[in-house]
C-alpha cells in the first residue's frame, strides 16, 4: 500500500515537473512567437508597411532594462532568458527591416546615427546603427547600475521602469483605434489570443512570486487587452464581427 502510494507521488511529482517545465518554456519563447509569421510576411512580401520598428525600440529598451534589473534583484532565470530571447527577436525583425528597406529605396540618401538628427532617430539605414544605439544604451545603463546597485531605491525603480515600458506596448493600439474610431485590420478572436497570452503570464508571474512590477505590468497589460477588445466589439457592433 505504501509502495503503491508512493509510486503514485511520485507520478504527480513528476507530471507537475513535466507542467513547469512546459509553462517556463512558453514564457522563454511565447513573447517571440508571433513575429515568427510576421518576419516571413516581410520576406514574402518585401513591405515593412505593416510593421512599427518602434515596437522593436520598446521591447529592446524594455528588456535591456530587465536585465539590469535581474543583476541587482535576481528573480527566475526563466525570465532573463525570456529577455534574451526578446532581444535577439527584435534584433532579427530589425537585420530583415533593414535589409528590405535597403532593397526598395529610390533615393540614395542614407540616414545614420551619427548625423544625430533627432527627425531620423529610429529611422537610420543600416542595421550596424541600431546596434551602436544599443550597445551605447546598454554600456550607459552598466555603468549607472555599477554605481548605485547597492541602492534597492535604484534596483525596485529600474525594474519598474523596465515593465513600465512593456506594459505600454498596447496603448499606442489603443489610443489610435480611439482616434479613428476604427479597429480595422483586427478581430476579436485575435484580441482574446493577447488576452489569453497576457493572463498566462500574469498567472505564472503570480504563482512564481515574482516581483510585484511583473505582475503589475501583465494585469496593466489584460486592462489594455481588455479595452482593446470592447473597442472592437463598439466599433463593429453594426458589422458583423470578424472571427479570424
Amino acid at each position: 500500500m505504501d509502495a503503491g502510494v508512493g509510486l503514485q507521488e511520485e507520478d504527480v511529482e513528476e507530471s507537475w515537473t513535466m507542467l513547469s517545465w512546459f509553462a517556463s518554456s512558453l514564457m522563454v519563447f511565447g513573447g517571440a512567437l508571433p513575429y515568427v509569421p510576421q518576419y516571413q510576411e516581410i520576406q514574402r512580401s518585401s513591405n515593412t508597411e505593416g510593421f512599427s520598428t518602434r515596437v522593436c525600440l520598446v521591447l529592446l529598451i524594455a528588456n535591456i532594462l530587465r536585465i539590469f534589473f535581474w543583476i541587482g534583484k535576481q528573480f527566475e532565470l526563466t525570465l532573463l532568458l525570456q529577455s534574451v530571447v526578446m532581444i535577439l527577436t527584435m534584433f532579427a525583425m530589425l537585420h530583415l527591416c533593414c535589409a528590405v528597406q535597403s532593397t526598395n529605396r529610390v533615393s540614395t540618401k542614407q540616414h545614420r546615427l551619427s548625423e544625430l538628427d533627432l527627425n531620423y532617430f529610429w529611422k537610420w539605414s543600416l542595421f550596424e546603427d541600431y546596434l551602436l544605439f544599443c550597445f551605447g544604451f546598454t554600456v550607459l545603463c552598466a555603468v549607472v547600475t555599477l554605481l548605485l546597485l547597492d541602492s534597492a531605491v535604484f534596483v525596485e525603480t529600474l525594474g519598474s521602469l523596465a515593465l513600465l515600458f512593456e506594459a505600454m506596448l498596447g496603448l499606442p493600439q489603443l489610443l489610435q483605434n480611439f482616434s479613428n474610431r476604427s479597429t480595422k485590420g483586427m478581430s476579436v478572436k485575435m484580441v482574446l489570443l493577447w488576452t489569453a497570452g497576457d493572463v498566462f503570464k500574469t498567472t505564472y508571474f503570480v504563482l512564481n512570486s515574482s516581483p510585484a512590477q511583473f505582475w503589475v505590468c501583465g494585469s496593466a497589460q489584460i486592462l489594455i487587452d481588455v479595452a482593446i477588445l470592447f473597442q472592437v466589439l463598439l466599433y463593429n457592433q453594426d458589422t458583423r464581427i470578424k472571427l479570424g
